[in-house]
């Protein structure tokens, strides 16, 4: 089951390498939404939706154990 919702434009499942060769899961959330509190677009409720479902889906699917939002490469800049 891959995590989908309207606000994400893609998300995978990466595997996270420590520095003690530890292993971790973390799926990795791509959005076009502002994540910067101090960006003209933000808004705190977008985020907090999409932040919840990504819970939402990990303590269903137990395929990672945490999560990351980030913008598109392209968006960083702005």
């Amino acid at each position: 089951m891959a995590f989908a919702h309207p606000l994400a434009r893609a998300a995978k499942v990466w595997t996270a390498n420590g520095l003690d060769d530890s292993e971790q899961r973390i799926l990795v959330i791509v959005t076009t939404i502002p994540l910067d509190a101090d960006h003209k677009g933000y808004k705190k409720s977008l985020v907090e939706k999409l932040a919840r479902a990504a819970r939402d889906y990990l303590a269903e699917s137990k395929e990672a154990g945490s999560f990351v939002l980030i913008n598109r490469l392209r968006d960083w800049l702005r």
